[in-house]
């Protein structure tokens, strides 16, 4: 059960420092609330704090942030033109509205009048322009990769913004509702572009008032927010992700009153007298494999370790229970998932010996499973492999440097890691399974995967061609890649009886309507 709790804790910290690229030491900042309600309601009723046992950015800039896992805490300081419903579909945000034309190649927004950022400066069609041209032009931007497909963002009035497109994209509002449309302020990163990572200055439902680097952040509702009727809290406080091992008690303690637990904590949470709320999730757990690297340059070592590993038996141990056995990158329920890839991989261990032995290795093979901590999932996968006659060795890499060295240098044949999902279906595949794509360390591409999400992006995301279209590009990556999928990993969060139900969002953690009495 230890080895299980610390899997689980190191899995998640592990999404925080995808890149690796967090801020300085010592980083810290006190700052200044500057929420300016010229656009949005002051309607909403503060109800309390909540304090929330979670994890902390890489970044508090949208375009430097380099974990997926961030987008939960940038949504509460940045707005986006759209955001996504629990459904996964965008609807309004500061855009009230948009429309593409006929040919598909050119959106054009309709913002909120009135809205301004937490600095005080407007928010309007101009601002808008400026901060997707940074996103996209910034020689050092993380999101720029997922706006290839803009050629230029006009402003066609003060209120009116027109996204000119290389090619029909349907994917845009959705692309725009997460970290890569997250409005910055431009007054502010013309004026310290650098200072963003500590001091944000967007429009979201709350301010950032305080910020310790692994320690603190202190946020204060926004009431220029566009949607700040629909934000009871008067704040926000996040912590670091809890010790598996301490979390309930911390719960109780009033430390936290809401904080993510991993599934071995479930019952003595409850027992403690905690709401629990398993929310179904973009996350999958999957095993990341260079094909550069023996012995995976023979693809059929990499197709013996799908029908090598038991998942079920992982999902059991690693997650008592909590998910499902996964072989794709979509969760059950959402468009893209490919109803006929569900147990494509089912444990079978001979078949695994027999594509081994096809591969020259008959009398075994030795390989690395890198991860960031030993006990749990890796131990777990090494006994598995073990039973058909793969010699797995453990090798233990800094956290901190685990994505420079995985996904920037290339320079592992198999890690150990967590896909958060995105906003845009078309992103998920880009990051994964593109040559260029941050999770595809290979930077190989299988031969018809580019068409197919052409065709992805080419269908309105409202036709009724779109699910089988997806779902087609998603049948192909998963038995073209060689990415090991094993479970899909659900959002459960403790929280004490003075908090109310949570929003149950798929991509993102949302607290509107939540109250702290």
């Amino acid at each position: 059960m230890t080895s299980a709790l610390k899997s689980t804790a190191s899995a998640a910290l592990a999404r925080r420092s995808f890149l690796g690229l967090g801020l300085g030491a010592g980083a810290a900042a006190a700052l200044t609330a500057c929420g300016s309600g010229s656009g949005g309601s002051t309607a909403g009723a503060d109800t309390g704090t909540l304090k929330w046992g979670w994890a902390l950015p890489t970044s508090w800039d949208p375009i430097y942030s380099s974990a997926g896992w961030d987008v939960h805490d940038l949504s509460l300081v940045y707005s986006a033109l759209t955001k996504l419903d629990a459904q996964g579909n965008a609807v309004p945000a500061v855009a009230s509205s948009w429309a593409y034309d006929a040919t598909g190649t050119q959106i054009t927004f309709t913002l909120r009048p009135g809205l301004t950022f937490s600095d005080g400066s407007p928010l309007d069609a101009t601002a808008v322009k400026q901060s997707l041209d940074r996103s996209r032009t910034d020689p050092k931007s993380l999101v720029a990769a997922q706006l290839a497909h803009v050629a230029e963002v006009t402003v066609a009035g003060p209120t009116s913004v027109v996204v000119k497109l290389t090619q029909a994209d349907y994917q845009i509002p959705n692309l725009l509702a997460g970290k890569t449309g997250m409005l910055v302020s431009p007054k502010a990163f013309q004026a310290d572009a650098a200072g963003i990572a500590t001091r944000p200055a967007g429009a979201g439902p709350f301010t950032l008032t305080s910020y310790v680097q692994n320690e603190k952040a202190v946020l204060k509702r926004n009431p220029g927010y566009w949607d700040a009727a629909n934000i009871k809290l008067q704040g926000v406080e996040v912590y670091p992700l809890p010790d598996a091992s301490t979390v309930v008690a911390s719960l109780q303690s009033g430390q936290y009153n809401v904080a993510q637990i991993p599934g071995s904590q479930v019952a003595a949470a409850k027992a403690a007298g905690l709401d629990v709320q398993v929310i179904s999730s973009m996350v999958v757990a999957v095993l990341d494999i260079n094909t550069s690297k023996a012995p995976f340059t023979d693809p059929d070592v990499a197709l013996a370790l799908q029908y090598a590993i038991d998942r079920q038996a992982l999902v059991k141990v690693q997650q008592f229970g909590y998910g499902e056995v996964s072989n794709q990158p979509f969760p059950p329920g959402y468009v893209g998932h490919d109803p006929s890839s569900d147990g494509l991989y089912g444990y079978d261990p001979d078949k695994a010996r027999a594509l081994l032995a096809k591969a020259g290795h008959a009398g075994g093979v030795e390989l690395e499973i890198t991860t960031t901590a030993a006990a749990g999932l890796p131990e777990q996968l090494q006994a598995q492999l073990q039973a058909v006659g793969i010699n797995a060795r453990i090798q233990v890499i800094p956290l901190a440097q685990a994505t420079e060295i995985v996904y920037v240098n290339h320079s592992e044949a198999l890690f150990t890691d967590q896909f958060a999902g995105r906003d845009s279906a078309a992103q998920a595949f880009q990051v994964l399974f593109g040559a260029q794509g941050l999770m595809n360390p290979g930077r190989v591409a299988p031969p018809g995967l580019a068409a197919a999400l052409a065709k992805v992006s080419a269908t309105p995301l409202d036709s009724p061609e779109y699910p089988t279209v997806l779902r087609a590009a998603t049948a192909l990556a998963v038995r073209t890649m060689p990415n090991v999928f094993l479970y899909t990993v659900p959002r459960i969060l403790a929280r004490s009886s003075s908090v109310s139900q949570l929003p149950a969002d798929a991509v993102v953690q949302r607290f509107e309507g939540v109250t702290v009495a």
